[in-house]
């Protein structure tokens, strides 16, 4: 970030995970470089007030509230998480646990630094739980994992390594019921691109650089006209029109809300995917 400021960059758009965004958000907030993402941010997020880092995917307390309706909805009370330590993963354990609690549910933890896949199915079965989310590395142990309990089954390389064994899994994800026209012309380019269809990622990686050009273009290249440009912007996005508003306990400006699904793929048809829930 200090590399990128010194070069006189306007803005910066990109990162892929909370954590990492967090650290980069809040030293651009330092330089005063505004810095458009699109992790989910936790609840805690930097105070940035002088970039104005806007993120465009719902927070993560947002998204796994949605989750966890979902699952208490299909009958599941007893839950494991089985994930690596993650600052991340950490804040949305808590959140599916402050959430399940108060509505009869329980989660369990499991810390994946130790335990084999087989050892994972002992842990679920002993704790009676119906439920497992699966917060680890891909393809490592994440395909281990799965192929012994089953998981997320988003990534369409995941589709190939696991065939049926990813189907009827759900997981979350942030597109709506339908795209937009932009999102329909970005949805067939990437298709010819990529020779297969696009995760929502690409969606919410196109919107954040679609956005921040068209400040660009509106607002100059003044760090701090920019900054000040985000309450203003509106701009038509690949999953809706896209505004940003500051959202209580939230201290980016956030696009409140992104759609948000859970999904599963359909095991008659696993290149298929139903949506089970909407919020």
């Amino acid at each position: 970030m200090d590399e990128l400021a010194h070069l006189g960059v306007a803005a910066l758009a990109g990162e892929y995970h909370s954590v990492v965004a967090r650290a980069a958000a809040a030293r651009a907030d330092a330089l005063g470089v505004p810095f458009s993402a699109r992790p989910r941010f936790s609840t805690h997020s930097p105070n940035s007030r002088r970039s104005g880092s806007p993120a465009f995917p719902p927070a993560q307390s947002h998204g796994w509230r949605v989750y966890a309706d979902f699952l208490l909805g299909a009958g599941h009370t007893r839950v494991a998480v089985a994930a690596e330590p993650s600052v991340y993963w950490a804040s949305g354990a808590r959140i599916l646990r402050d959430h399940l609690a108060p509505r009869g549910g329980t989660l369990i933890e499991l810390d994946m630094r130790a335990p084999s896949p087989a050892q994972v199915c002992v842990e679920l079965v002993g704790h009676g739980v119906t439920a497992l989310l699966l917060l680890v590395g891909h393809p490592e142990p994440a395909v281990s994992t799965v192929r012994s309990v089953r998981g997320q089954p988003e990534c369409a390389e995941w589709a190939a390594l696991l065939g049926d064994d990813g189907a009827a899994v759900p997981f979350l994800r942030y597109l709506p019921e339908h795209l937009s026209p932009l999102g329909t012309r970005v949805e067939t380019a990437l298709r010819e691109r990529l020779a297969e269809a696009p995760s929502f990622v690409a969606f919410e990686g196109y919107d954040t650089v679609a956005v921040l050009a068209e400040v660009l273009r509106s607002h100059g290249v003044d760090r701090a006209g920019i900054a000040e440009a985000w309450p203003r912007v509106a701009v038509e996005g690949t999953r809706g029109r896209i505004r940003f508003s500051r959202t209580p306990g939230i201290s980016v400006w956030q696009w409140a809300w992104p759609p948000v699904q859970v999904v599963d793929r359909d095991p008659a048809r696993p290149d298929r995917f139903r949506v089970l829930r909407t919020g």
